[in-house]
């Protein structure tokens, strides 16, 4: 029974499993001009599909409320989009000394250009009880500066202009993500009480849509002869990834909690989480658009499939220990206040 309940909660990464397992098995099915046409189904259907339930999902009126702490905007927009993208590129001109495969450093280089989940970072903030509003508008936030920014952030550092057009990446980008948002909230407009009242399974819709590009990107993979990924790579990059977030969350906590950065507890918990997470719902697709064709894809995939499980883990276990952190550093503010 608790194996069946456990199976419950993990069907995302069991279903990960099993798409690449799948792909494995019989990879001309999901390859570009197979029988699923991946090109249009997931490229654009599939995309758009998994943007317009974020739209319909995402509660503006929570977002607007934390439009005013600016500061707390600025740090954690900083760290994701600037901070993080040129520290790894800066640690990974140590780690290509190592005989870790190009591509996969490549993909590790990626990870760090993307914007914040609209997901797991908000859970992780609601549940030790930091400050969920922020942590919400950052996401959002965050998403909607990535399809500017993360483009930009990957021409820059792995100049992927050679493989597709920079209009088309933005048109497509635009097409598939902007527009599907935008009709997304207005429909929401209209449909809001209804959707309090059903709670429709927002999250397993976009994870299941998230799937199906996750075995089609395999199934390119392993339809292609060339693709040689060895264990030793893949273990050394699963231990990097690890070892990133780890260093990361500790490097967030330390700035949000020096005295002169004003911000609460609260806001640190957000912080950590909003600043060191990174969206794999945005980023696989983008990855589509902006790498479509090139051979290398799934490698360069690769890091961002591993990072996604190991932040939601990694956050996971760490929940009770900075939750405690926060409960005792807000009874030590309240016992210092002076009282009236």
């Amino acid at each position: 029974m608790r194996l069946l309940e456990r199976m419950r909660k993990e069907w995302f990464m069991i279903g990960i499993v099993l798409a690449i397992a799948g792909a494995k098995l019989e990879p001309s099915i999901g390859v570009n001009g197979g029988p699923l046409k991946p090109e249009i189904t997931v490229s654009y259907i599939a995309v758009a599909t998994i943007f317009f339930n974020s739209g319909l999902s995402l509660k503006t009126e929570e977002l607007t409320s934390a439009l005013v702490h600016v500061r707390l905007h600025l740090f954690i927009q900083i760290f994701t989009l600037a901070f993080f993208p040129a520290t790894i590129w800066l640690f990974l001109q140590l780690l290509s000394i190592t005989p870790i495969n190009e591509w996969l450093l490549k993909g590790l280089q990626t990870v760090g250009c993307m914007p914040p989940p609209v997901s797991s970072a908000v859970i992780l903030t609601k549940a030790v009880g930091g400050n969920e509003a922020a942590a919400i508008f950052n996401s959002a936030f965050g998403s909607f500066l990535g399809i500017i920014i993360t483009p930009l952030l990957l021409l820059l550092f792995l100049g992927s202009s050679s493989s597709v057009p920079f209009t088309s990446i933005f048109s497509q980008l635009f097409m598939t993500v902007v527009v599907p948002l935008i009709i997304g909230q207005s429909v929401r407009r209209y449909i809001r009480d209804w959707l309090e009242r059903t709670k429709p399974p927002f999250g397993a819709v976009s994870s299941s849509v998230l799937l199906a590009i996750i075995y089609t990107t395999f199934c390119d993979t392993f339809s292609n002869p060339n693709i040689d990924l060895d264990t030793l790579s893949l273990i050394l990059v699963l231990f990097i990834i690890f070892s990133i977030q780890l260093s990361f969350m500790l490097l967030t906590f330390i700035f949000s909690t020096r005295s002169s950065s004003g911000f609460t507890p609260a806001d640190t918990v957000a912080i950590i989480f909003c600043s060191t997470h990174k969206s794999l719902t945005l980023g696989i697709p983008m990855l589509k658009i902006v790498f479509a064709g090139h051979e290398h894809l799934s490698l360069i995939s690769v890091p961002l499939l591993v990072y996604h499980p190991v932040q939601i883990l990694l956050g996971s276990v760490l929940v009770p220990t900075i939750k405690s952190w926060m409960v005792s550093r807000q009874k030590g503010v309240k016992l210092t206040r002076p009282t009236a």
